[in-house]
């Protein structure tokens, strides 16, 4: 487990999930306990992640992106949990990506050293604070993102007055969000690197093509494959700056339109033995109920998934690890049912909870077949107002297992995941460190 704060407390009874009155128990000591979610030991609501499924969309994740000739570099600002992100890198991730220099003070401390800062660092004040993390981490590797002459110059500067070793930097290009527009905004970038006296290194070309989508298909892969050609014609441009010796990597990859990256983006790495083609999908890992069900849909309509050379069903393959558990606190009317989670607990930027499965006793009695059976209506800061059908089983003190959409915004609701067996027994718990 990493050093930090957080991680060396021990677990209380102030954390959801921990049963009144017990602790302090240390980290390790979790699975000894026997809790089950559904048991009524357990304070709910918690949020548990399923080590089976999660260990599944790993390892298929990982033998996808073997095949395709690639790397990959999770995003960690999914769960914001060292113990998650080094459990990838143990299993073969490249490295660990991170949207701040503060996420990234997070992993260095975990002894993840190989780092891709996806995001602008900003001017000098944020130089400056990436220099001093360097200063305090000399043998960590981290890739930073810079998309005008002004930000490379503001790193540059902040080099220059640390002396610390070459920073490599990663010329950002984008749409919808930051990244050079154009070629020529791109060689302005790439002239101030190498303006920096050796201070910078040209490391390669960065971009998000998640942030070019629309509603639309069609026009999606159009924004997509437009800025796939600018992050290769960008590439060629760092490859001549820099010489064929020079390594280089090419960084794109959520984990909706990964597949769209591979196919445009891997014959460019591929033809130049001295690139790297780097995805950072992260929620992948995790999938959920809604959103990424959704995104692998697609997936498969567009026939982007292959394994062993042959096209796949990622929908299928993937599985939602995660699951938010909460007491059904009241049946005030027909048809309604209060259960104890609310906003402050779930993600609902994208879609509301999906009730799954109903537990009585430490059991469960009955799954839920669809909205007409029980739907969410809608969240209040610490309630949920789920609809149900006629006849119900539902009762006072059930509890209930709903899936999610979107696993970034409901993680940082959390301080602790807990991760759970096939039998939904508490075998871990993974501290988070959102700040």
């Amino acid at each position: 487990m990493a050093d930090g704060i957080i991680e060396q407390d021990m677990l209380h009874d102030g954390i959801r999930g921990v049963p009144p009155g017990a602790g302090p128990i240390p980290l390790d000591e979790v699975a000894a306990q026997g809790w089950h979610p559904a048991e009524g030991t357990m304070s709910l609501p918690v949020l548990t992640l399923d080590e089976d499924a999660f260990a599944a969309n790993r390892a298929l994740m990982l033998r996808y992106v073997a095949e395709q000739g690639a790397a990959i570099a999770p995003h960690a600002k999914t769960p914001m949990a060292p113990a998650l992100a080094a459990s990838l890198v143990a299993a073969g991730a490249w490295g660990t990506t991170v949207a701040d220099i503060r996420q990234a003070a997070v992993m260095l401390r975990a002894r993840l050293n190989r780092l891709i800062l996806a995001n602008q660092v900003g001017g000098p004040g944020g130089a400056r604070r990436l220099a001093r993390l360097h200063e305090a981490y000399p043998r960590a590797e981290i890739y930073a993102f810079a998309d005008s002459p002004e930000a490379a110059a503001a790193l540059d500067a902040a080099w220059h007055e640390a002396r610390l070793a070459p920073l490599p930097v990663v010329v950002e290009v984008g749409a919808g969000r930051a990244g050079a527009r154009d070629l020529a905004a791109a060689e302005r970038v790439i002239a101030a690197v190498k303006a920096s006296e050796g201070r910078l290194r040209l490391a390669g070309v960065g971009a998000y093509e998640g942030a070019a989508a629309s509603t639309d298909p069609d026009r999606t892969r159009a924004a997509i494959s437009d800025l796939a050609e600018l992050a290769a014609e960008v590439f060629r441009t760092v490859r001549a700056a820099v010489g064929p010796q020079a390594p280089l990597i090419l960084t794109a990859g959520g984990s909706t339109y990964f597949d769209l990256v591979v196919q445009h983006l891997g014959p460019v790495a591929a033809g130049d033995s001295r690139a790297r083609l780097v995805l950072r999908s992260g929620a992948i890992f995790f999938h959920d109920h809604g959103l990424y069900r959704r995104g692998l849909m697609a997936l498969d309509d567009r026939q982007g998934f292959r394994l062993g050379g042959e096209v796949v069903s990622a929908a299928a393959g993937f599985r939602p690890a995660l699951r938010i558990w909460a007491e059904v606190l009241s049946r005030p009317e027909p048809g309604l049912a209060i259960c104890g989670m609310g906003m402050r607990d779930v993600s609902h930027d994208q879609d509301l909870p999906l009730p799954l499965r109903l537990h009585r006793d430490g059991w469960a009695v009955h799954d839920f077949a669809g909205p007409e059976a029980a739907r969410v209506m809608k969240l209040n800061d610490q309630h949920c107002f789920l609809a149900l059908g006629p006849g119900s089983p539902v009762a006072v003190g059930d509890v209930i297992e709903f899936g999610i959409s979107h696993p970034c915004t409901c993680f940082d609701r959390w301080r602790v995941i807990w991760g759970i067996d096939r039998q939904g027994r508490v075998r871990a718990a993974y501290p988070t460190c959102f700040g």
